[in-house]
């Protein structure tokens, strides 16, 4: 494998060097296994092309990745999610093909994407499965070489589920946004964290008393509610699964229809996983000022188009803040261009959870270079055994000592005659 590269500017390399350092302090349990992964390297000649957030934790997994033996190359799975900073220095210090811009068009995205397939993976690594699909639409001659891929976001895992229901899977794929150790986790606290703080650091808006209406009650929404309620706003959640809308009302929410939320609400934020969750309708009525956000993977929960059609004019009044006119002088403000605001205007999840969820990634891969060609054409969950080796390293790592049953306890759970 080359060390060509796309990267935005090569100097920024040692600036992001220093923060994949200072990130790295705080992911032990990635930083344990890259210290076995170097003793017995598993993943020695195995080809890996991943397409995540190119951010300072990932850096730590494609350390960790290299550690054990695989040949790495790396694209960004959105468009303004990379930090310039830690593409050079995966680059310039790591020697990784790294292909990721902050801020690149839809036509370098799809360029870097095939810059990772140019290398002839035999596992792919995914967040929101665009490698995936990429790999099946262009590329089904390589199909038969691949050991097998990681999914590691919720949008990923659905449009996975789609392909393997309709026959279109071409090899094995492990749902790592799946597991334990990564959606109770990474989901909800990360996601809950990072949205709010991108919301916060774009608009520099007091949370406390605003109505905020967040739509869709997954471990995102849940998360991100749970924070938003933590400094005082007022939570409706916009929801279609009954269970989840009444886990919502039980938890202290307010429960409405979209429709009545948006003539509600002052700040929206979108975590479904759909499209046009925020249309016309909803602008039509929304409340001069109202701020408008995205933590789903795509940019389409927003139907930017149809908001940018109803205004008279669009400009940027800070960094990743843009305010559209509509025809009757309402504002409506857009923050990161409906992408991943945790990303696009912050830093995205903080390093120690993302410890958890990469731990996933680094074992799953050692697993399929493993057992990859045993396993069929479906999306399989983590297995239990590399969930629950994460949640111990975890523990350890925060000095946390848990119970073991006594031999009298396992029996008496293994024994439906002992009775009570």
């Amino acid at each position: 494998m080359g060390t060509s590269f796309d990267v935005k500017d090569v100097s920024l390399a040692e600036a992001g060097g220093l923060r994949v350092e200072y990130a790295a302090q705080h992911m032990p349990v990635l930083r344990g296994i890259a210290e076995e992964f170097g003793k017995e390297r598993p993943l020695e000649g195995v080809r890996l092309g991943a397409c995540l957030h190119v951010t300072t934790e990932t850096a730590s997994l494609m350390e960790t990745l290299k550690a054990g033996g695989a040949e790495v190359a790396l694209c960004a799975s959105n468009p303004l999610s990379t930090q310039d900073d830690v593409a050079a220095w995966l680059a310039v210090e790591l020697g990784i093909p790294v292909f990721a811009i902050k801020g690149e068009d839809g036509d370098t995205y799809y360029d870097h994407l095939e810059s990772v397939i140019a290398t002839k993976p035999h596992i792919s690594m995914d967040d929101g499965c665009d490698l995936v699909c990429t790999l099946h639409a262009g590329h089904s001659d390589q199909l038969a070489d691949m050991l097998g891929g990681s999914e590691e976001t919720t949008t990923g895992v659905i449009r996975l589920r789609a392909m393997e229901k309709q026959g279109a899977l071409g090899y094995p794929v492990i749902a790592v946004n799946d597991a334990n150790t990564k959606h109770l986790f990474d989901n909800r606290y990360g996601t809950g964290q990072s949205t709010i703080d991108g919301i916060v650091r774009a608009t520099n808006i007091l949370l406390a008393g605003r109505r905020v209406v967040v739509c869709g009650y997954g471990w995102c929404g849940r998360g991100v509610a749970m924070r938003a309620r933590g400094m005082g706003a007022i939570v409706t959640i916009c929801e279609v699964d009954p269970l989840r809308a009444l886990e919502a009302a039980m938890d202290g929410n307010l429960i409405m229809p979209i429709g009545e939320a948006a003539k509600w609400g002052e700040v929206f934020v979108t975590l479904t996983g759909d499209c046009s969750v925020l249309r016309r309708e909803h602008f039509e009525v929304m409340k001069d000022g109202a701020v408008v956000a995205n933590a789903g993977h795509f940019d389409i929960e927003i139907d930017i188009p149809t908001l940018r059609e109803m205004s008279q004019s669009v400009r940027r009044v800070r960094p990743m803040v843009d305010e559209f006119t509509l025809q009757d002088g309402r504002r409506i403000y857009l923050l990161g261009e409906g992408r991943l605001v945790n990303l696009a205007a912050a830093e995205g999840h903080p390093a120690s959870v993302m410890d958890m969820s990469f731990a996933n990634q680094a074992l799953t891969a050692a697993y399929l270079a493993e057992n990859g060609k045993s396993l069929q054409n479906r999306v399989y969950t983590v297995p239990r055994e590399i969930d629950e080796e994460v949640a111990r390293l975890k523990l350890a790592s925060m000095g946390i000592e848990i119970d073991t049953l006594t031999p009298e306890q396992e029996k008496y759970l293994a024994d439906y005659q002992t009775g009570t």
